[in-house]
């Protein structure tokens, strides 16, 4: 098919797959051994600090791969990402706020930010919040209902390219403004902060940071081998056939819309559970996590690893973030320049990304 974009599949040799165990193997075994018996003065030990921004952006690397599934698979880009891990993050953030009890500033069963509001009670929305089953029940069903309602009349309507990118980027938009409210009862500008315990066990703790951590890395992987899977099935198949040539698809008597839609789904409940994730590592969620910006970036990280590769994305997601980390204490004047430097250079000399000079795959 002319103009068909083909890119490499890594993870289906065994070499790769082997690759990507030996990582995992690394990151759950030997950094954790690092971090906790390994002594703070020895060059080999690996601070809190660095376990706590490596599960950040493991985090962050889930999204991407969610975005990667959506984009570089069935050729729908979204620009509103960032709502759905926004949303897990919620989810969980008010989970983590009931679990502090009347630790909090003014030893109330309110949260915090409600007894400063002056609310006199719990919305009906946060009952039974102070249940993790509960939260981790929301983490999911909150951007999965969403991404398929929306997803329902979105691609019902046939709205692609361009118009669907808008449309998403205003839907995560109108979020941000939502919750940015006070009297929403989600802590407004400032969100949810000072968390103390996750099911019992005391957030600060290196030994729960750590767990923590490791969590996001087998999540990580459970995403790539349920997506490594999905891809290479022949439900799979369709998708690359919507991404290349969707009317030539329902010529053949195929309905693109649920195939989209479970796919869409499924990506935003992905991004939901990144969320949930990151939230007790970074110790806080707030209104900026659903700024159009963000969903931008996610999807540079996908275009600078490389999409439709699926190790591509998280391996965008990791670069860009450690050079984030970097240039925002470094240089901190520098970092959104050097961003929209990597996203030009990328589109105009990378297309397939990273991971396309390294395993450069034919175009047709």
């Amino acid at each position: 098919m002319t103009g068909v974009f083909v890119t490499p599949r890594p993870l289906t040799s065994r070499r790769a797959i082997v690759a990507v165990l030996a990582v995992y193997g690394f990151l759950v075994l030997v950094v954790p051994v690092l971090n906790l018996a390994v002594p703070a003065g020895s060059a080999f030990h690996v601070s809190d600090y660095s376990v706590s921004l490596a599960g950040k952006i493991l985090c962050y690397a889930i999204v991407a791969l969610a975005m990667d599934l959506i984009w570089g698979y069935t050729g729908i880009l979204s620009l509103g990402h960032g709502l759905f891990f926004a949303l897990g993050g919620y989810a969980m953030g008010m989970y983590l706020m009931r679990s502090i009890g009347r630790e909090g500033v003014y030893q109330s069963d309110l949260p915090d930010f409600m007894v400063f509001l002056d609310w006199k009670q719990l919305p009906w929305y946060w009952y039974g919040s102070q249940h993790f089953g509960q939260a981790a029940l929301f983490v999911v069903l909150a951007p999965g209902l969403l991404a398929l309602v929306f997803g329902f009349f979105a691609f019902r309507s046939r709205i692609r390219g361009v118009y669907f990118s808008i449309i998403t980027q205003a839907l995560t938009f109108a979020f941000m403004l939502l919750f940015f409210r006070n009297n929403t009862g989600f802590g407004g500008n400032n969100g949810f902060t000072d968390f103390k315990r996750i099911l019992g066990f005391p957030i600060a703790n290196p030994r729960t940071k750590v767990a923590l951590y490791v969590l996001s890395a087998t999540a990580l992987l459970g995403a790539l081998a349920l997506c490594r899977s999905l891809v290479l099935s022949k439900f799979g198949r369709v998708l690359t056939a919507i991404r290349d040539e969707e009317s030539r698809l329902r010529f053949c008597g195929y309905d693109p819309v649920g195939y989209k839609l479970f796919v869409w789904t499924l990506s935003a409940v992905i991004c939901g559970v990144a969320g949930a994730l990151y939230v007790p590592q970074v110790g806080i969620i707030n209104p900026s996590e659903m700024s159009p910006a963000t969903s931008i970036e996610i999807a540079i990280w996908v275009a600078v690893g490389g999409r439709g590769t699926l190790i591509g994305p998280v391996l965008g997601a990791a670069l860009v973030n450690g050079a984030k980390s970097f240039l925002t204490v470094s240089f901190p004047e520098l970092w959104l320049f050097a961003l929209g430097l990597a996203f030009i250079l990328v589109t105009r000399y990378m297309p397939r990304g990273i991971l396309g000079l390294l395993a450069p795959g034919p175009k047709s």
